[in-house]
């Protein structure tokens, strides 16, 4: 069997194609160079104040008001996080919290891609300047709605309990919004295709919307648990029980109005953001797929 030379010879590249690219990368280095330095910059300011307050959990009550201060523990101890345990009812407050997010971010992902499907799928009559006004609603401050929110869960007899934390925040103008952009890149012929089948408008919603939706669905289950697990004002308000604390009320408790213990503190701060942490670790990837398809049309 005869082979021509050139079959067992791989393609080359032209010389003349190596040295531009290799000029092109050469270009490039002195814009790189400044634009990881920077980056590296940013990464410090941001990650800072976290090594910080994981250091300062573990130091000892000396090292914490050393002069001048120290970055590293030594001697490393775990008392802050012993004392944290003993000191809170930290499972019950813990299980308070859980339970709070965990409300809110289901109610709330089902309402808001409920409300994101009418404004985006279904035309009826003064739709726009419906959905305008709903958005204008995002410029009122908290503060001004904090009083009317109180009085009416007065009302309704929710004071002091979990569920007057979850209702409030079982939707959002801001959820609405989201869903209805991520919706617009839904094909309208899936729907027709369905209601073809004899499928009614909730079963289209859930069966062939809805399983669209899952990066931007992530996206905003990690910002309403964020935003339920670290709330602090309006707990504080509501509840007056200490049983009903959830973890950002209770860690409150920790600071005296004299003294506070840093190290206790820290610690406490540690450990109620280990869940926001381990949220986005898993769904990272939904988180940013979602927010960049969400306003693509």
């Amino acid at each position: 069997m005869n082979l021509s030379p050139q079959s067992s010879i791989p393609p080359t590249t032209p010389l003349g194609s190596e040295r531009k690219s290799s000029s092109r990368m050469r270009g490039l280095r002195p814009t790189i160079i400044p634009m990881v330095i920077l980056m590296t910059i940013v990464l410090l300011i941001m990650v800072g104040p976290f090594l910080w307050m994981l250091t300062t959990s573990l130091k000892t009550s000396e090292d914490i008001v050393a002069s001048p201060p120290t970055l590293l523990p030594s001697p490393l101890t775990w008392t802050h996080f012993q004392q944290l345990f003993q000191e809170l009812d930290f499972f019950r407050h813990l299980v308070n919290s859980v339970i709070v997010t965990l409300g809110v971010t289901v109610i709330s992902l089902f309402l808001n891609s409920l409300g994101g499907y009418a404004f985006a799928k279904f035309n009826f009559p003064l739709r726009n300047i419906l959905f305008a006004a709903l958005v204008m609603t995002m410029m009122v401050p908290m503060q001004v709605t904090m009083l009317p929110g109180f009085l009416i869960l007065k009302e309704l007899g929710l004071l002091n309990s979990l569920l007057g934390l979850i209702i409030p925040g079982a939707s959002s103008v801001f959820g609405i919004f989201l869903m209805r952009q991520y919706m617009f890149t839904i094909p309208n012929a899936l729907m027709e295709s369905g209601r073809l089948d004899g499928c009614g408008e909730f079963r289209i919603f859930w069966s062939i919307i809805l399983p669209q939706c899952k990066p931007v669905l992530a996206a905003l289950g990690l910002f309403t648990f964020m935003g339920a697990w670290q709330d602090f004002l309006f707990p504080l308000i509501i509840l007056h029980d200490e049983s009903k604390y959830t973890l950002p009320v209770a860690l409150a408790t920790l600071s005296g109005q004299h003294a506070t213990d840093w190290g206790l503190l820290m610690a406490g701060a540690i450990v109620t953001i280990l869940p926001i942490a381990i949220v986005f670790i898993f769904t990272q990837r939904r988180f940013v797929e979602g927010i960049t398809m969400s306003g693509m049309k």
